[in-house]
C-alpha cells in the first residue's frame, strides 16, 4: 500500500469511531477502539511502540512510545485535548525522526468535527 491509501484507511477508522463516540473520551478509549477499526480493516499494526533514545555513546531503549505505527510507514498519535499545541507536533516530528518513519498522523478527538482534528506529516 502507499501513503495515501494507508493514511486514508487510517482517516476512515478514526471518522468511523468518532461518528459512533464523539468527542470527549478518554485517549485510551479511543486507542483501544482504533485498534479495533485497523484490525478490521486489515491493516498490520503495532501498538504502544517504544522508540529508543540515542544521546552520545548511550542508548535510552524505552524512551518514548508511539501510539501506533501502522504497516511500518505510518506514524499514528492520538489525542484528546481542548486545543493541539505546538508541543504535540513536536512529539510526532520528533518520533519520525528517531523512528525512521516519513510519515505520522496527529489526531485529536476532542473535536466537534474530526476533520478538523487531523494533522497530516510527511517528510
Amino acid at each position: 500500500m502507499e501513503i495515501n491509501e494507508i493514511t486514508g484507511e487510517i482517516i476512515g477508522c478514526c471518522i468511523e469511531i468518532h461518528k459512533e463516540l464523539g468527542p470527549g473520551l478518554l485517549e485510551s478509549a479511543y486507542e483501544e477502539c482504533l485498534a479495533y477499526e485497523l484490525n478490521n480493516a486489515g491493516l498490520i499494526f503495532e501498538r504502544q511502540k517504544p522508540i529508543p533514545v540515542r544521546y552520545k555513546e548511550i542508548q535510552i531503549e524505552f524512551g518514548y512510545r508511539m501510539d501506533f505505527v501502522v504497516e511500518n510507514e505510518v506514524i499514528v498519535e492520538l489525542k484528546s485535548v481542548e486545543l493541539m499545541s505546538n508541543v504535540h507536533t513536536a512529539q510526532i516530528l520528533t518520533y519520525m525522526k528517531f523512528a525512521q518513519i516519513n510519515a505520522g498522523l496527529l489526531i485529536n478527538f476532542n473535536v466537534a468535527i474530526l476533520k478538523n482534528g487531523i494533522k497530516r506529516f510527511i517528510n
